[in-house]
């Protein structure tokens, strides 16, 4: 299905919703990892809800970070099926609410390590536990993503392959063109298309400006579906990627990056850019709140179901400028300073 849409159009992504659950309140910075999805799953299904309604065509399960390494770190080790389960069994309720997709998400293991041929098996089991998870609560499709190292990429393609699901692979790059195991962009997707790769991508690390440069790149090398997620943070040329400072030199990463979130304008514009180079799957990640996905959606021209509630600063008491709004605004400044009894209506 995802296949057939994206021969249709581009197809837009969700947010990110790791991010956007700990600014409601219901992830913990540091380990980020999605026990909310069994906790709390009305905060995750409302989260769906609000990503759909902004235009979202493709809701990624809230499993990123929910395999055995990074569960172990926090005690949830033994709801790794629960969490897995339970987050597309979500997903799929709101997806079919509004015709959306559910991808499962699988992401970096924290185990792969280019020299030790024995962290490749445990990191294929990683994949494999959590591809068999949530399979088997329907998804139409896997996104593996946030991957620095293309061996680590080629096992979890390797996975969904075998497990005969379409596969979207995006890898993250923060100061370099190259994945951490020293391949150029160019080649890194190249060889994940001759794979089998249906969809690759760019996400993560890097603001829409530092990531579409790459993307470009990507776009020209490969012949089959590309995608870009970029972070809505704003980053800089010396650093690329959202390890952004504040004044006086601490690292914003992660609690005080509210100065250097993009507004709705820049993350609109990202969506025409992005469609204007080819881009096929243009979704958006950490910091990507509702509000950037229907501005996005906006601005390649769709209305959305909460395009109902689309600014229309005409209407502002202070700023508006339509007739009526003037006429009133004028009406409430008279009587603030000559009394209501000496304003004519």
């Amino acid at each position: 299905m995802i296949i057939d849409r994206l021969k249709n159009s581009v197809v837009l992504g969700d947010g990110g919703a790791i991010f956007e659950l700990e600014r409601r309140g219901y992830v913990s910075a540091g380990p980020f990892t999605p026990q909310v999805v069994v906790e709390h799953p009305e905060a995750v299904r409302q989260m769906q809800v609000d990503f759909a309604r902004a235009g979202a065509e493709v809701l990624q399960a809230v499993t990123y970070y929910a395999h055995e390494e990074k569960l172990k770190d926090v005690g949830a080790d033994g709801r790794l099926e629960q969490i897995n389960a339970d987050a597309v069994r979500i997903a799929r309720q709101v997806a079919d609410q509004y015709s959306c997709l559910v991808a499962g998400n699988l992401c970096n293991t924290w185990v792969y390590d280019p020299k030790d041929a024995a962290s490749h098996a445990k990191a294929r089991r990683q994949f494999d536990d959590q591809i068999g998870y949530q399979m088997n609560q329907g998804v139409d499709f896997f996104i593996a993503e946030t991957i620095e190292y293309l061996g680590e990429a080629k096992i979890a393609l390797a996975a969904i392959r075998a497990a005969g699901q379409p596969a979207m692979i995006t890898l993250g790059f923060k100061k370099d063109d190259c994945t951490l195991d020293g391949v150029v962009v160019e080649d890194a997707f190249k060889t994940l298309e001759d794979l089998g790769a249906d969809i690759v991508g760019i996400n993560c690390f890097r603001d829409p400006v530092l990531m579409l440069p790459l993307a470009r790149r990507m776009r020209d090398g490969v012949s089959c579906f590309t995608a870009t997620q970029p972070v809505a943070y704003r980053c800089t040329p010396e650093k690329p990627y959202f390890q952004i400072q504040e004044h006086g030199g601490k690292v914003a990463f992660p609690l005080a990056l509210d100065p250097f979130v993009l507004t709705r304008f820049e993350m609109a514009r990202y969506a025409l850019d992005a469609q204007q180079m080819g881009i096929n799957f243009i979704g958006a990640c950490c910091g990507a709140a509702p509000h950037h996905i229907r501005a996005m959606a906006e601005a390649l021209g769709r209305t959305v179901p909460n395009s109902k509630y689309s600014p229309a600063l005409d209407l502002h008491t202070i700023i508006g400028d339509s007739t009526h709004t003037r006429e009133k605004n004028g009406q409430i400044l008279c009587e603030q300073r000559y009394g209501k009894d000496n304003c004519d209506r």
